[in-house]
């Protein structure tokens, strides 16, 4: 058996299939860094299945380019099992690239959480322009967390190795029970599931672009998108306070459950689009409201990412990662 380097030179498939939209991106290694090439973005809901989406893909302009990838990393806004199959909540078909028309593909191809991707993008040039929203008190050894709204909620972790190096992991945290605060956010949460039919309000459904339909819908009696409702957001509206205030306790109960001392990073097409949601005063003063932790999460830096093609940047890197890691040619 040999063991396979990346090559300066050697290029890679990244991609980010999400709810609303499919980005796809083939990235250089120059002399050890990443430099991306050329990006083509497909609506998701424009595929009829996955098998048609992945014919776009072969038919777009990064078409000739895909075989001579060394490897190709696909993240999907969905738990990911034995790296091969998927079901993702918010897309209408599922994913199993075992059984998918690969001709033509990169090999390796390997499915990935995509924010297992949105935290192997902190370690990419996707967050050099980051936005500081507390400047903390960095622990390098700690934990980093990832959240982000936009169609879900995702989450992802960044640990650091003994010997070095560092691994991506997952989280489905935006499907867990979302808790409120007082008797009017008890109030929203009754209305949240009555109109969407729940059992119990998950924090998805709070904390993602159809968080802010519901908050507009509830506050103002009107059912917006959500693009809508933001562009309708001023200084002294309702729906940015409770959003920003939501956004900061979904981040403290993150930070709290994986003790994300190195750091958090916000990312997500709802905070890219809309960064003073994070940058409301709410978000921060949500964030650090603790009893016996006020203390740490005031030191806990937190970033806001917005580079809204960082999941494909995160992809990147671990389609060179899995070049490095794999055993023989």
């Amino acid at each position: 058996m040999t063991h396979r380097m990346t090559v300066s030179g050697d290029r890679y498939l990244a991609a980010d299939i999400g709810g609303t939209s499919s980005r796809f991106a083939i990235f250089q290694n120059q002399s050890g860094r990443l430099h991306r090439e050329q990006v083509v973005r497909i609506a998701t809901s424009e595929a009829a299945s996955f098998a048609d989406l992945l014919g776009k893909l072969k038919t777009s302009p990064l078409g000739p380019k895909l075989a001579d990838c060394r490897s190709g990393v696909l993240a999907v806004a969905g738990a990911v099992q034995e790296g091969t199959q998927a079901d993702p909540p918010n897309i209408p078909w599922s994913i199993d690239i075992r059984s998918a028309p690969l001709s033509g593909m990169p090999k390796p191809l390997i499915l990935l959480n995509d924010f297992a991707a949105q935290a192997y993008a902190c370690k990419t040039p996707a967050l050099e322009n980051g936005v500081e929203i507390n400047a903390g008190r960095p622990d390098e050894q700690g934990m980093l967390g990832v959240i982000g709204p936009g169609t879900g909620l995702g989450h992802g972790m960044l640990v650091p190795l003994p010997e070095g190096g560092f691994l991506a992991f997952p989280s489905e945290a935006g499907h867990t029970a979302f808790s409120f605060a007082n008797s009017e956010e008890t109030v929203f949460a009754e209305f949240v599931r009555r109109e969407l039919d729940l059992r119990y309000v998950h924090a998805e459904a709070i904390v993602s672009g159809q968080g802010l339909t519901l908050l507009h819908q509830f506050h103002f009696g009107r059912r917006l998108k959500p693009e809508q409702v933001a562009a309708a957001m001023d200084n002294d509206s309702p729906v940015r306070a409770w959003f920003a205030r939501f956004l900061g306790r979904a981040c403290r109960h993150f930070a709290l459950n994986v003790l994300a001392t190195a750091g958090m990073v916000v990312a997500g097409g709802v905070a890219a689009k809309n960064p003073d949601l994070v940058q409301h005063p709410e978000f921060l003063r949500e964030f650090t409201d603790n009893p016996n932790y006020q203390d740490l999460l005031q030191s806990i830096p937190v970033t806001l990412n917005v580079n809204e093609d960082s999941g494909l940047w995160g992809a990147a890197l671990a389609a060179k990662l899995a070049v490095q890691r794999t055993g023989s040619d």
